[in-house]
């Protein structure tokens, strides 16, 4: 991806964060809250959730979401119609 594309890292706010808090090895409510708290105060969190969406992010919490909001963002209940029989 252009380097212009997702020149909004640097003005993230998880910059200054460990990375751990975002992809942890062993995700838990509580550390989700934690890295949803830091995503809530950032600028450029519309960004982030958009590219995490459109670029398809199986892991970690991008624009405050985790990866079964994202799925569930991108593939809600119903979004496919019944095999053709």
């Amino acid at each position: 991806m252009p380097l212009g594309e997702i020149s909004w890292l640097r003005r993230g706010a998880c910059r200054t964060s460990d990375p751990e808090l975002f992809f942890p090895l062993a995700p838990s409510p509580g550390q989700e809250a934690r890295a949803k708290a830091v995503c809530a105060g950032c600028q450029v969190l519309d960004q982030c959730r958009d590219y995490a969406l459109s670029a398809g992010e199986s892991e970690g919490i991008w624009g405050g979401m985790t990866p079964v909001e994202r799925r569930r963002a991108r593939f809600p209940t119903g979004w496919h119609s019944p095999a053709a029989s």
